[in-house]
């Protein structure tokens, strides 16, 4: 162990020096609102990097369900799934998770991170091969990874590619994967592209939509929505619960025989605690809320509109995007980093994205927006990061 701890330490100076460390606060209070955050010290800050796109992460709704759900369930669901674990708070939410994307079945996961790596671990293995784009979230590359297939990628968004890279070695493609909304960019994946190269070919289309459903569309059924696709043209979907849903956890939805295949082969189902009910409990309060109060999405629309506009007669570079996922492209770690530190200091809390979550050379600060933000703090935000920005440009 001595042996090791220079190894270590060596390592984190490294990642300190490249101004690659990452450090994590602690957020001792958030207003009921959920625009604001006070960090241990006190200092309070309107929070600009939450995924809580449609503000329901404090809806009182949200929490009476779930101080309702545990107090006649428990906090702990006890067991797994496929033991004891599963409740009716469960299998409510898959059925109506289910009725939302409009597909026969789907089945809970705790995070994102085990949807993702069982959905690749379980349709793809040694001899095949996984295809995603450059971008993809992490979880889905290490799924590719823990398969045992050969993972190959293509440029980010390039349908082209993707369908010469299919065309190239055809019949060994087990899995064509992507996100739906890309977290630290905000584009879309050309999905119409991707559903053409996949049609025809014996492979699965998998699409990752955390940051697209809930937000995306009129009645916030993701991207599949926005294009006008359904489950035969992307037959496995992927879908979080800690973001625009306000809660936690996640879920594959698709056919019956795919969810129960899952059921049956999914690694990180089988093996694992279950979600607790009072979070389902939550959640299914949540789905209700966002397919009854369409004003949310509107108005997110509007904000999202709203700070594109102020920024750009600013100079803010922005990149190209019309979801709530707003970067601010900077450059370097330094650049991304004093950028953060100044917007703090002006009473915004906007997080600096560096390598490696996104490629060298294009660390940013990774606005999010809210339907809970107001007009004047949309504004505030824009001015204030067209003098950051204008600060980094001239040193």
């Amino acid at each position: 162990m001595r042996r090791q701890a220079p190894a270590l330490e060596a390592a984190l100076a490294q990642l300190e020096a490249a101004q690659l460390r990452r450090a994590r606060v602690t957020v001792d209070h958030r207003a009921a609102t959920g625009r604001t955050l006070t960090l241990s010290g006190g200092r309070e800050l309107v929070d600009f990097s939450s995924n809580d796109y449609l503000g329901l992460a404090r809806h009182p709704a949200l929490a009476a369900a779930m101080s309702e759900c545990a107090a006649h369930a428990g906090a702990g669901s006890g067991a797994s799934h496929l033991i004891s674990g599963h409740g009716a708070e469960h299998a409510k939410l898959e059925e109506e998770l289910a009725a939302f994307t409009r597909r026969e079945r789907a089945l809970l996961f705790s995070t994102g991170y085990m949807a993702n790596l069982a959905v690749i671990t379980a349709l793809a293995g040694r001899s095949e091969r996984v295809l995603l784009d450059r971008l993809c979230h992490a979880s889905l590359i290490d799924g590719a990874r823990l398969s045992g297939a050969t993972l190959v990628r293509y440029p980010h968004a390039d349908a082209a590619e993707a369908a010469r890279l299919l065309a190239a070695d055809p019949g060994h493609t087990a899995l064509l994967a992507t996100d739906g909304v890309f977290s630290m960019d905000g584009d879309l994946a050309p999905l119409p592209e991707l559903v053409r190269c996949a049609r025809g070919r014996d492979l699965w289309l998998v699409v990752d939509d955390a940051h697209g459903l809930g937000v995306v569309g009129a009645e916030g059924g993701g991207v599949l929505e926005h294009f006008g696709l359904g489950s035969d043209a992307v037959p496995v979907l992927v879908g979080t619960l800690g973001k625009a849903f306000g809660s936690f956890g996640a879920f594959v939805a698709g056919s019956a025989a795919l969810i129960e295949f899952l059921i049956q082969k999914a690694r990180t189902y089988v093996y694992t605690t279950a979600l607790p009910q009072p979070v389902a409990a939550a959640t299914r309060a949540a789905l209700a809320l966002s397919r009854t109060e369409s004003w949310r999405r509107e108005r997110l629309r509007s904000l999202v509109s709203r700070f594109r506009a102020a920024a750009h007669a600013l100079g803010v570079p922005l990149a190209d995007s019309t979801t709530p996922i707003q970067p601010v492209l900077l450059g370097s770690a330094a650049a991304a980093l004093a950028a953060q530190r100044e917007l703090a200091s002006a009473g915004y809390w906007v997080v600096a994205i560096r390598p490696p979550t996104v490629p060298a050379g294009s660390a940013r600060l990774r606005v999010t927006l809210s339907a809970a933000h107001t007009e004047a703090e949309i504004d505030a935000l824009a001015e204030q990061l067209g003098r950051a920005c204008a600060r980094v440009r001239n040193a």
